[in-house]
């Protein structure tokens, strides 16, 4: 499969939706609330991942991509940013054996560069070996930012065509770093905040969006049946009228 863009045709639509994408956000809030330090949120914060895949894969969902560290994050605490690391080593040693019996296909997108050598070896074994699998596929945004998503794919755009002089979304599209997942029909962010944050600029172009004040380690099965619910309410026009929907 690959991404077709929501403003040049119109998507597939159903009740359920096809991928998700998720801001976990409120962690850190969550631990300071409870006197807790805010490494205690981000581990609370992994179960809550855990039973995410778990619910979208029962529901139906093909695609769950999760922002887990943004471009920008590294501006946080070193400490912080340091068990930030060593929690997704952790992580991949752990769960990607679990992902594959359960047919979750893993990829993690966003600039690896500055990630050291066994981390990004980690990935690359975890992506080859989950690979094959249809159940779901769960992508895990890691060093990654919306815009340098849409400078890296000009970049190998223009690359391929250094001679083109014009370029159009179709030349663009396949260079993206999600071009194997179709753009977004629900985007969640937790924690209260009302903004996007960087995180999918081109993708959610046309995606519903959902806010809720539910904290990331609180949001559990019912919330995402919430989400899912104040989706199915939504009239997805994408550029056309009403009465054009009625027709069909």
């Amino acid at each position: 499969m690959t991404t077709v863009s929501s403003t040049l045709s119109v998507p597939q639509t159903g009740s359920v939706p096809r991928h998700i994408a998720i801001i976990m956000d409120g962690n850190g809030r969550w631990a300071t609330r409870r006197l807790l330090p805010r490494t205690a949120g981000h581990m609370k914060g992994l179960e809550t991942v855990r039973d995410t895949v778990k619910a979208c894969a029962e529901r139906g969902v093909a695609f769950l991509t999760v922002f887990a560290f943004s471009s920008e994050n590294w501006r946080r605490p070193p400490e912080e940013v340091s068990f930030l690391m060593k929690l997704f080593r952790t992580t991949l040693e752990r769960e990607v054996s679990k992902l594959h019996a359960n047919g979750i296909r893993l990829k993690v997108v966003g600039d690896r560069n500055r990630f050291d050598a066994r981390l990004q070896e980690m990935i690359d074994a975890a992506e080859a070996l989950t690979a094959e699998n249809k159940r779901l596929t769960l992508t895990i945004c890691a060093n990654y930012g919306g815009r340098w998503d849409i400078m890296q794919a000009f970049g190998k755009m223009r690359a391929q065509d250094p001679n083109a002089e014009t370029f159009t979304e179709e030349n663009l599209t396949p260079h993206l770093s999600m071009a194997y997942a179709p753009e977004p029909d629900l985007f969640i962010r937790t924690g209260g905040e009302m903004r996007i944050s960087n995180f999918l600029l081109w993708q959610l172009a046309y995606t519903e969006m959902y806010f809720t004040d539910t904290f990331w380690p609180d949001f559990d099965a019912t919330a995402l049946d919430a989400a899912i619910a104040s989706y199915r309410q939504r009239e997805r026009r994408f550029g056309r009228t009403s009465e054009q929907l009625i027709e069909k």
